[in-house]
């Protein structure tokens, strides 16, 4: 046996080849480095999911990253949907590997090719594809799967000699090899042979791999236990998909020697593919998209053209909410603020970035979507401000922009919008017209095999039953990041279980070996990207379960590629105030502008101080309920500061009573020092805002406040040897400036503690708003409020019951549903009928002599679809009342209104205007059917 030289693994499945690949990333290049490989290509299966992580990880190990996929070619067309006709295989599998960066590019686009056009099962691409998209390419003949293997395996040489000779012309200059594996499989031997026949007949040179799909030999077991998650099968049946042997691990350059002693040329041969590989992924530089400009002016000129003439209007709008002319000191310092933010923004060249900001808000502002009033520290700059990004104004409730865009930290602006839940789409709809479709798409996310889930996963497979998993799983404590290995280790119960049950050490051994390995692809709940140019030049695409398309990159890689994202986020919340102020013009001809309502309201408070706030944002778990009645809030910063005590740092420590007893003027507040009472007022002495950290650095320790954002950032991350450096500035700063030593260390330890549970104040602000506005909503128009709250939950059973015994509560009578009153959502009705509610009676602000009263929509009935809802609508809008069930019946179609509908709704009362008991009309539901689809006399039904 002769002995190879060099072997890298150019073949590998890594966890991306969904619950297909069991091997992590990490844990290979760990093992690459022990076994002494200076490079290692992934592959996986039809996606580039991890390329970026991977290229990340080798670079900084010392191994050379080859950036590859397995793609899947279809013989007859990628646009092709049905099976061949002869049984053969409607896609065949090719290895390819990028050379260079036109490689990548390439590669790039035949993947995203595959999954927008191709797929079909699987994402294909075909021969049209590969010879248009191959440059930079080098291609391996695959495994069994492989065309060329497929045909050798047939025994069709004629037809596998013309197969590759087709593929060495695709890949001409020497970029096409047939791949020997090393997996000792009798058929394998046989091909390899073959392969080496074809190899000598048409000089294409042999390159060895093994196409790992998991690390260790003895992972086997648990990449089988994966492979039936993947197909719902149990590991006991025979009938389904599984690797013949337990050779396809990541081997020594020695096990391939070993396995394959007739082939070192081949094995060698990788390291003059790895040297034909040479692309180095480009991070950091931005990727900015294009906002069309009209003149001559800059994306500089333009910004503060818009910001300057936005300060001027919310000056106007200041001025007339308060009643009088704003003095000129604090227009100047409003004017200086504004100048200051515009010079960092434009000299750090996010111009363009705010520009594109403000126009896709002001599209949805002008459709009648819903934006929400800011979110997370963009609350805190003016220029967002005035060009209506936000609707809080920093300076009066002291938020501060270096928060938000730290001009010593040159990183991306970070401007997270909250929109309708019904609107969002339609917002990313206009950017993808304005930018180019192809420039604009939504970005991945992963789901993992987390502790419980796992466990349940694998006990399936393992044919456990299902009480007996269950009751395993929740041994796990819920504890976000709780590994099975810590669980083990608290849980003596589930330490017993793996020591005495060896059903149970299989299971646990198993679960541990997928744990945290990637499930499922999906949508990213907010993340848009949108690039300078069609996203294909810089990564792979992927069609979502809705035919939206995405990234094949998460949000993190997204933003080392230098690609600028947009968060575009759902908030139901808003969904649900834009319904309710539409119910109350509705009903009762108010136009309530809910951006101009005053914040100083006495019936909100009162309701807030009561605890009566289920469904009220933020405002509505039992803990917040009852702080809100311990706390008493009477203005609109008590609100502010709920949001931010009601988090678990906060909770764990002695914050909130010294809150409390400070807002009911219960003992002296203290101040620490006497310097720090304005900055400390707000919160009765309490450090609870990230932005009283910032000021106290630059008061006492002439920190700027770029430098006192460092110091916000390292106490959040509790990163030791940062936090050290600054305890030497900020207590040396101190003492400068006339603090005793003793008490410059006693407050930065206070600040080192208190700091790390810190909120954004910005943030805490912004959602403050919104919680303000549906207090409000709930206090002045209860009924449409509550109307509003249930059309939005009525998709979960137990939401609708949770605000139905609100309604009661509050005094609100619910109308059963009623298939000539219901709409499809829940309905406010506006009668005569008077009705005394706990609260004192209708709607505050309900016409006098008028009671409001809400009808259950027939959306929120069980088992009725919203398609049979919309039928029964409209065909009562054209034909009018149903005057019986009979009638019902006899008017809709049964195959849009089918009997487990029509079931439902007799069920829930639908029906009860015709005055027949409710089991009457089930009991005669088939006497009905039969009735009207033979059009008989209905007077002769007997119910």
């Amino acid at each position: 046996m002769n002995s190879s030289q060099y072997f890298a693994h150019l073949h590998v499945h890594t966890e991306y080849s969904l619950l297909d690949g069991a091997i992590r990333i990490g844990e290979m290049l760990k093992k690459a480095r022990a076994l002494g490989m200076d490079a290692v290509a992934i592959t996986d299966h039809g996606n580039m999911f991890g390329a970026v992580e991977f290229y990340e990880k080798a670079r900084n190990v010392g191994i050379k990253p080859i950036i590859g996929c397995e793609v899947y070619v279809a013989p007859n067309g990628r646009r092709e949907r049905s099976s061949t006709s002869n049984g053969e295989p409607n896609a065949f599998h090719l290895i390819l590997l990028a050379m260079n960066h036109e490689g990548y590019k390439n590669l790039s686009k035949l993947v995203s090719h595959a999954h927008l056009e191709g797929f079909y099962y699987k994402p294909r691409v075909d021969m049209e594809l590969l010879r248009e998209f191959n440059k930079g390419l080098i291609a391996f003949s695959a495994c069994f799967k492989g065309v060329v293997p497929y045909l050798i395996l047939k025994e069709r040489m004629e037809e596998a000699l013309a197969k590759a000779r087709e593929l060495d012309q695709v890949f001409r200059g020497g970029r096409f090899f047939l791949e020997v594996m090393a997996n000792k499989l009798a058929e394998q031997e046989r091909l390899n042979k073959g392969l080496r026949e074809i190899s000598q007949q048409l000089s294409i040179p042999l390159v060895a791999t093994n196409d790992c799909h998991y690390l260790e030999k003895e992972d086997a077991e648990a990449h089988d236990a994966l492979l039936c998650i993947q197909t719902n099968k149990t590991i006991e049946q025979t009938q389904r998909m599984r690797f013949s042997c337990e050779e396809f691990y990541f081997k020594s350059q020695a096990e391939m020697e070993e396995a394959l002693p007739d082939f070192s040329d081949a094995i060698s041969f990788t390291k003059e593919v790895v040297e034909m590989c040479n692309f180095e992924m480009e991070f950091g530089k931005y990727k900015y998209p294009v906002f069309h400009l009209k003149g001559n002016k800059s994306l500089e000129d333009l910004l503060r053209e818009e910001a300057r003439a936005g300060l001027k209007d919310r000056l106007q709008e200041k001025a007339e909410k308060e009643g009088g002319e704003l003095g000129d000191e604090l227009k100047k310092d409003y004017r200086e603020r504004l100048e200051y933010e515009l010079e960092i923004i434009c000299n750090m060249g996010f111009a363009g970035y705010f520009l594109i900001v403000a126009d896709f808000i002001h599209y949805a502002r002008s459709s009648g979507i819903p934006v929400g009033p800011g979110r997370g520290s963009a609350a805190g700059s003016l220029v967002a401000y005035c060009l209506r990004i936000t609707n809080v104004d920093p300076l009066k409730y002291g938020l501060l922009f270096e928060r938000f865009l730290n001009p010593h930290r040159i990183s991306m602006p970070d401007i997270d919008i909250d929109f309708c839940v019904k609107g969002r789409d339609d917002v990313i709809r206009y950017v993808a017209e304005k930018y180019g479709r192809d420039n604009v798409g939504q970005i991945i996310t992963f789901g993992t095999l987390k502790a419980r889930g796992v466990i349940r996963d694998v006990g399936r497979v393992l044919n456990i039953p299902l009480p007996e998993v269950d009751r395993i799983a929740k041994m796990v404590p819920d504890i976000p990041n709780m590994s099975l290995a810590q669980a083990i280790e608290q849980e003596p119960e589930l330490k017993l279980l793996e020591q005495e049950k060896d059903h149970v050490a299989r299971l646990l051994k198993i679960s541990r070996a997928l744990e945290g390995i990637a499930r499922h692809a999906s949508t990213h709940a907010s993340g848009v990207v949108i690039a300078d140019r069609p996203l294909m030049e810089y990564l792979p695409l992927f069609k979502g379960s809705k035919g939206e398309i995405m990234t094949q990159y998460p949000m993190d890689k997204i933003e080392k590629l230098g690609l600028i994202k947009f968060d575009f986020l759902g908030l139901k919340t808003l969904t649900t105030i834009k319904h309710t102020i539409e119910l109350i013009k509705e009903t009762t001809g108010i136009q309530v502008d809910i951006e101009k309502i005053p914040l100083d309201d006495e019936a909100t408070y009162q309701l807030c101080c009561a605890g009566r706030t289920t469904g009220v944002f933020q405002l509505e778990s039992a803990g917040m309920k009852d702080l809100m009645r311990r706390l008493k809030p009477s203005v609109f910063e008590d609100l502010v500061a709920l949001v931010a005590l009601y988090r678990p740092g906060p909770l764990g420590s002695n914050m909130i009573d010294a809150f409390i007893k400070g807002k009911h003027g219960q003992g002296k507040v203290d101040y620490i020092l006497p310097q720090l009472e304005p900055i400390l007022k707000e919160t009765y002495g309490v450090i609870l805002y990230q932005e009283q950290v910032m000021k106290i650095a630059q008061l006492l320790a002439d920190y700027s406040l770029a430098e006192a954002d460092e110091l916000r950032k390292a106490m959040g991350k509790k990163k030791q040897e940062v936090m050290e450096r600054h305890r030497s500035r900020f207590i040396e700063g101190a003492v400068k400036n006339g603090v005793e030593r003793k008490k410059a260390e006693t407050l930065f330890a206070l600040i080192e503690k208190f700091g790390g549970y810190g909120f954004n104040k910005s943030h805490s602000v912004a959602y403050a708003m919104i919680a303000y506005q549906t207090a409000y909503l709930k206090a002045h128009f209860p009924v449409q409020f509550m109307a509003a709250l249930l059309t939005q939950d009525m998709a979960s059973q137990d939401k609708t019951i949770k605000n139905i015994a609100e309604c009661r509560e509050m005094g609100i009578e619910i109308l059963p549903p009623d298939v000539n009153e219901s709409l499809a959502d829940f309905s406010v009705v506006v009668g005569l009928t008077p009705t005394v509610s706990k609260e004192g009676g209708p709607s505050p602000d309900q016409p006098k002599g008028q009671v409001a009263r809400i009808r259950f929509g027939l959306g929120a009935i069980k088992n009725v679809g919203l398609k049979a809802v919309q039928y029964i609508i409209e065909e009562r809008r054209r034909n009018g009342p149903f005057r019986s069930i009979v009638d019902f019946c006899s008017r809709v179609e049964g195959g849009k209104v089918n009997r487990r509908v029509l079931e439902g709704l007799v069920q829930c009362g639908a029906f009860d205007f015709t005055g027949i008991p409710r089991a009457r009309l089930f009991a005669g539901l088939d006497e009905i059917s039969r009735f009207c689809g033979g059009r008989h006399n209905p007077n002769q039904l007997h119910i």
